[in-house]
């Protein structure tokens, strides 16, 4: 009774933030005074403080990388972008549940359990390893990013969890505004109270863009490869799960080399996560890819 009480409390929580959210969501970020922004942020960091008890501190913070990707996807797979309406946007917090398995895809839904394990592993290590521990935003994930992205020279690795991912893929514009943020941190926190991880995982997995076409894992497996998702090898698993990052650079169809340097970035950090062996990483780095057709 009490885990029912404190859930519905979260919720009220969750629709006062999403309504103040929206006070700023027609506004664009340079339209927004500094002292607005800085009241907003206050306000944010008290609902962040309400939603996560003993709560981590929001950080509101954009990487462009996710911001492209997540535009790439939408504009590639057809998907529409037009806002919703207050009342569509506060149905679609009450029903995250619905609205999150209605906007993916039903054919070829591929289940988690007929997703093999050195995939999964794969997009954790390279996008979100702190996947299982967060709730949805991940500071520490913003400032290790940063870290990686140094040290690489590139955007390597984005900022965002695959929770705020999923949500940006399934259900934002990418409209540059405060409120989009804000509303972008309280939906991931909404799917993290309303679907286990596996569920996330799931859902992501089905609707990310993989490039040359490709949306979701079961059309990237028999696109690339000519194979269903279970049967996918540990090289293969970790090319694909590096295509997401910049689908029109690093699909093998347009870029092998690039596709495989990725590749070999993903094998990396599996081997850093403890997914894998420094023998498999090697293997993995060496073994031939054979692609499902020629361009």
């Amino acid at each position: 009774m009490r885990k029912k009480r404190s859930k519905f409390r979260l919720k009220l929580i969750l629709l006062a933030a999403i309504c103040a959210a929206l006070v700023f969501a027609k506004q664009p970020d340079n339209a927004v005074s500094d002292s607005g922004k800085a009241s907003g942020l206050s306000a944010v960091k008290t609902y962040a403080g309400q939603i996560i008890e003993g709560g981590a501190s929001y950080v509101s913070l954009s990487v462009k990388k996710d911001e492209e990707k997540s535009t790439e996807t939408k504009k590639t797979d057809g998907r529409d972008n037009h806002s919703p309406g207050l009342i569509d946007r506060l149905k679609r917090i009450i029903y995250i549940r619905e609205a999150a398995r209605s906007a993916v895809p039903a054919e070829r839904y591929v289940k988690i359990e007929n997703i093999p394990l050195s995939l999964q592993h794969a997009f954790i290590a390279v996008e979100d390893r702190r996947f299982y521990e967060h709730h949805g935003f991940d500071p520490n994930g913003i400032a290790r990013a940063i870290l990686v992205n140094l040290q690489y020279g590139d955007i390597e690795e984005g900022a965002s969890t695959i929770t705020q991912q999923l949500v940006k893929n399934l259900f934002l514009s990418h409209e540059q505004t405060f409120g989009r943020k804000i509303e972008e941190l309280i939906l991931s926190v909404d799917i993290e109270l309303h679907f286990s991880k596996d569920e996330i995982l799931e859902l992501y997995l089905n609707s990310i863009y993989f490039g040359s076409g490709y949306t979701g894992i079961y059309a990237a497996s028999e696109g690339y490869f000519g194979k269903e998702p279970h049967k996918l090898e540990l090289p293969e698993a970790a090319m694909l799960a590096g295509v997401p990052n910049a689908p029109s650079l690093y699909s093998p169809y347009v870029d092998f080399i690039a596709a495989k340097n990725r590749q070999i970035i993903v094998l990396d950090a599996m081997e850093k996560n403890g997914y894998i062996d420094e023998r498999l990483a090697e293997d993995a780095r060496i073994a031939p890819i054979i692609l499902a057709k020629t361009r």
